[in-house]
């Protein structure tokens, strides 16, 4: 887990991020090599969200097993705390990885990544920005000049908001960084005034503090927006093509699984996040990508060079692991 006294200052590199951020518990080695049932080993490092269903799901109905992969999970709390692990070849793969990260680091050159398969794609409340219930703040033009706490400075929930509230023609709030299980406690002690949550946490804090629902993250130019996916570098890819592929197959396996039976999904999310189980019936989903589609993922990189979190327009279709024919 990240140091819980550090936080990323707006404007500061990635490169400074990857300098001091450490994967948490002993370091495992990150090249492919066979289980005693000649099986291709990899480490897989996760968040415990909603996005992350499928990797579970290929886990757990032995789709992975069925491509001759071994897979390791290793858990994180931000994506981003993987990112020093997988230059290092201590992860192989980061699901749940926030695009915007990942695309910053490839036009920075700070690492030269590709994406293996789409994750998910935002869905009516599976994200959702949430104020007290005695708050004042009532309409989304009420955020102006007021804290908003998201999981990471100038990423994916203050660029998704960023675009809602400027097409309403709304003002911008003044973002905090708070992870995202200590946002309900800050919500609760009046350190921020809003905060942007993703589930299992969206549904937490409505529970826990009754909070209300202020605008909801899937709306305007964010609607079905690809927000994660599973990462990987291009050496790996290159070196390991077949385990890419096989990857590939079983997480496109388990994301249909995901998109067409929800409820294998809600039966999931109790074993490795902390939903309880009657929990997990009532919170919001995203949407399972089952197709990797350029097309979605330039809509996020307009956004981004829009809102100035790239400089060049940078095109995703290239970061693509395309499976061997």
């Amino acid at each position: 887990m990240t140091p819980r006294h550090l936080r990323v200052r707006p404007g500061r590199g990635l490169a400074a991020v990857v300098a001091v951020l450490v994967l948490t518990g002993t370091a495992c080695d990150g090249d492919t090599h066979s289980d005693d049932q000649g099986r291709e080993k990899l480490t897989v490092a996760a968040l415990p969200l909603t996005d992350a269903a499928a990797l579970y799901l290929a886990r757990d109905r032995g789709l992975f097993a069925k491509e001759g992969l071994d897979v390791r999970i290793k858990p994180v709390q931000q994506s981003v705390q993987a990112l020093p692990a997988l230059l290092k070849g201590q992860v192989d793969v980061i699901a749940s990885a926030n695009y915007v990260t990942y695309l910053q680091a490839a036009e920075k050159g700070t690492a030269d990544v590709r994406i293996l398969a789409e994750g998910v794609r935002a869905a009516p409340h599976m994200m959702d920005v949430l104020v007290a219930k005695d708050s004042a703040i009532k309409t989304p033009a009420d955020l102006k000049g007021h804290t908003v706490a998201v999981n990471l400075l100038n990423n994916i929930q203050s660029l998704t908001l960023n675009a809602i509230l400027d097409e309403q023609g709304a003002g911008r709030p003044v973002y905090r960084q708070v992870p995202f299980p200590q946002m309900g406690p800050a919500l609760q002690r009046g350190q921020v005034d809003a905060v942007h949550a993703v589930e299992p946490f969206d549904s937490a804090i409505r529970g826990e503090l009754g909070a209300r629902v202020l605008l909801d993250g899937d709306s305007g130019p964010a609607a079905s927006l690809p927000l994660s996916g599973y990462v990987t570098t291009r050496e790996f890819a290159a070196r390991h093509p077949k385990a890419a592929a096989a990857f590939h197959r079983a997480i496109t396996a388990a994301s249909k699984i995901a998109a067409q039976d929800p409820s294998a999904v809600r039966a999931e999310l109790p074993k490795y996040t902390k939903v309880t189980a009657p929990q997990a019936k009532a919170i919001g989903l995203p949407a399972y990508a089952t197709t990797t589609d350029p097309a979605q993922l330039r809509r996020l990189t307009r956004l981004m060079k829009e809102q100035g979190l790239l400089n060049t327009s940078l095109d995703p279709a290239k970061l693509l692991v395309e499976p061997p024919k």
